[in-house]
C-alpha cells in the first residue's frame, strides 16, 4: 500500500502587522521522501508521527509538499495560490489515501477558509472516493467545507500542544481502516458561536479540561472513532472563527449529532469561565518582584509569537530597564539591534533603541545600554516535550547584559515553545527571578518545570485577551464575548456519505 502525505501549516493573525509571503515558508519547505524523512524522522511532530505510522503498517509513504511558517499576519494572495497549486500538484493520485497536515486557522487575502479551499482543490483532482485524513491544531477554526471534504479530522487534544505525534498516528490508523473499508466515517460539526482566547484553553485544568474529559468519555463508545475539541483562534477574523467540535462515528449519524451537540451546549453553559484575570505591565512587574521565590513568569500574551505577534512589544521591557533588585530575562526580536550588538562584538558596549519597530500598537522603542555577552547563529533543536527534535532558528542572536536585566535579541521571531530558546545561548531559566514569555500558554513546555508563579499581563497588542479591542468585520454574529446573547448551538451540520 502507498499513502500520500502533504501539508501547509500557518496560523494567521489577521490583526497582526505586515503580510506573510512565500519566503516565510522556506524555512520549513520539503518536497519528496528524502527531504521529508531527513528532516522529520524521529521527531515528536505530526510529520514524525506519519513516518512512524507508515513504518508500523508496512506501507510506502509518498510525501508531497510540506511547508510551514511561524504564525504571523495575513498570507498574501500570490503566496496563497502558489502554495495551493504546488500542494495539489504534489499529491500522488495513485496512492491509496492521503494524510494532510494543516493548522485550521490559515487565512490568505483571497481565502478566508484556506484549509477548506485546499481540500476542495484536492477533491477536484482526486475525486470524492479518495480517502483523506486531516490533522488539525487545537486552535483551528473548523469550517463546513473542511468537514465535508475530509473523511477524517483528528485535532490535538492538548494545549500546550504535546500530542501532535500521537494524533498523527491516530489519523493514519483511521485512514488505513477507511481504505480497507473497515469503517464508514460520519462527521458532525457543531460551532458554539464563541470566541475563546488562548489563555482560557489550558487542557489540564478548568473548563477546557472538563470538555476534554467529556470528549474522552465519548471516544470510549465503540461506534465513536474520534472527538475533536477545537478551541479556535480568535485572532483570525473569518466567518468560522471560534470554538467548535467534530465528532466522527462509524456510520452512526444520530450518535455523532448527539455527542457534538452535547459538547457544544456544555461549552456555551461554561462560556464565562474561559475568561482570565490580568495585570498592567507596571503592576505585573511589581507583583513579580514581590514574590519571595522565582522564576516568576510574566506571560505577555498580547505579543504572543505563537499567535502571530511581532515579538518586539516593549510595554513590559519599559518597566524592566529601571533598577531591578532581582535578575530578569526577556527576548525581543529586533534585527537592527542585533546588527548593532554584532558590530560591538562580544565584550563590547551596546547602546541603542530596542523593540517597538513593527508598528505603534506594540509600544515605542526603548533605550537600552549594556554589554554584549554572547553572539550566536540562532540554530537549535527542541529538547523538551513540544515537537521534540524539531529544528528552530532564531536568526543571528545576541545576549546583552544590562545590569540585572538579560536581553536576548533575535533576528527572527521564535516562540518560547522549548527551553532551547534560552539554553542555546548558555542561559538557564532557574537563574532568573523574572522571565518574560511572549506567549499565552505554550511557554509552559519551555518554563513550566521552573515556574514558581505566573502573572498574565494585559498590554496593547495584536493578541490582546480583551477581544472587544479588535475591529471584527467577517466573523459571524452574534458571537460571544462581542455579543452577550448567543443562540444555543447556532451552527450544526452532519456529513454522511451513505
Amino acid at each position: 500500500m502507498r499513502i500520500a502525505v502533504a501539508g501547509i501549516l500557518h496560523e494567521t493573525n489577521t490583526f497582526a502587522p505586515g503580510v506573510t509571503d512565500l519566503s516565510h515558508f522556506r524555512d520549513q519547505w520539503t518536497v519528496g521522501l528524502e527531504a521529508f524523512t531527513s528532516r522529520y524522522a524521529g521527531t515528536r511532530t505530526s510529520m514524525g508521527g506519519v513516518i512512524a505510522a507508515a513504518a508500523s503498517h508496512g506501507v510506502q509513504l509518498i510525501p508531497g509538499l510540506y511547508a510551514a511558517a511561524t504564525p504571523s499576519g495575513m498570507v498574501e494572495a500570490a503566496a496563497g495560490d502558489a502554495l495551493i497549486d504546488e500542494l495539489v500538484e504534489s499529491v500522488d493520485s495513485s496512492a491509496a489515501g492521503l494524510v494532510i497536515i494543516m493548522h485550521g486557522a490559515m487565512v490568505s487575502e483571497q481565502y478566508a477558509d484556506y484549509e477548506g479551499e485546499c481540500l476542495k482543490r484536492l477533491r477536484a483532482k482526486l475525486g470524492t472516493d479518495y480517502p483523506i485524513a486531516m490533522t488539525l491544531d487545537l486552535h483551528g477554526n473548523i469550517s463546513e467545507e473542511m468537514v465535508r471534504h475530509a473523511d477524517l479530522i483528528v485535532g490535538y487534544d492538548t494545549y500546550p500542544h504535546v500530542d501532535m505525534y500521537e494524533r498523527a498516528v491516530e489519523a493514519f490508523d483511521l485512514l488505513i481502516r477507511k481504505i480497507r473499508r473497515n469503517i464508514r466515517p460520519v462527521r458532525a460539526l457543531a460551532h458554539t458561536g464563541m470566541l475563546v482566547v488562548p489563555q482560557g484553553m489550558l487542557t489540564d485544568e478548568g473548563s477546557m479540561q472538563q470538555l476534554m474529559e467529556l470528549a474522552f468519555s465519548m471516544e470510549r463508545i465503540p461506534a465513536v472513532l474520534n472527538v475533536t475539541v477545537a478551541g479556535g483562534f480568535p485572532y483570525s477574523d473569518v466567518p468560522d472563527a471560534g470554538m467548535s467540535f467534530v465528532v466522527t462515528t462509524d456510520g452512526d449519524a444520530e450518535l455523532a449529532h448527539r455527542c457534538a451537540s452535547e459538547l457544544a451546549q456544555m461549552a456555551i453553559d461554561l462560556k464565562a469561565s474561559f475568561n482570565v484575570s490580568y495585570l498592567t505591565p507596571r503592576e505585573a512587574v511589581a507583583e513579580a518582584l514581590a514574590q519571595p521565590e522565582g522564576p516568576v513568569i510574566i506571560a505577555e500574551g498580547s505579543d504572543n509569537v505563537g499567535g502571530g505577534a511581532p515579538a518586539d512589544a516593549t510595554h513590559v521591557l519599559a518597566e524592566l530597564i529601571t533598577h531591578l533588585p532581582h535578575k530578569a530575562l526577556i527576548v525581543i526580536r529586533d534585527q537592527e539591534a542585533v546588527e548593532a550588538a554584532r558590530h560591538a562584538g562580544i565584550g563590547g558596549e551596546f547602546e541603542g533603541w530596542v523593540g517597538g519597530k513593527s508598528d505603534t500598537l506594540h509600544g515605542k522603542p526603548v533605550r537600552v545600554k549594556g554589554k554584549v555577552r554572547l553572539l550566536f547563529d540562532g540554530h537549535y533543536r527542541h529538547a523538551g516535550p513540544y515537537m521534540t527534535g524539531q529544528r528552530a532558528e532564531m536568526g543571528f542572536t545576541a545576549v546583552v547584559e544590562c545590569g540585572q536585566l538579560t536581553l536576548i535579541l533575535t533576528e527572527k521571531r521564535v516562540a518560547p515553545w522549548d527551553v532551547g530558546h534560552v539554553r542555546s545561548v548558555g542561559l538557564w531559566p532557574a537563574d532568573y527571578h523574572i522571565i518574560v514569555a511572549k506567549s499565552a500558554l505554550a511557554w509552559q513546555t519551555a518554563f513550566g518545570l521552573f515556574a514558581k508563579h505566573v502573572i498574565n499581563v494585559d498590554s496593547p497588542g495584536c493578541c490582546n485577551a480583551n477581544l472587544v479591542h479588535f475591529d471584527y468585520q467577517r466573523v459571524l454574529r452574534p458571537v460571544y464575548p462581542l455579543d452577550e446573547t448567543i443562540a444555543p448551538i447556532p451552527r450544526f451540520r452532519v456529513f454522511d456519505e451513505a
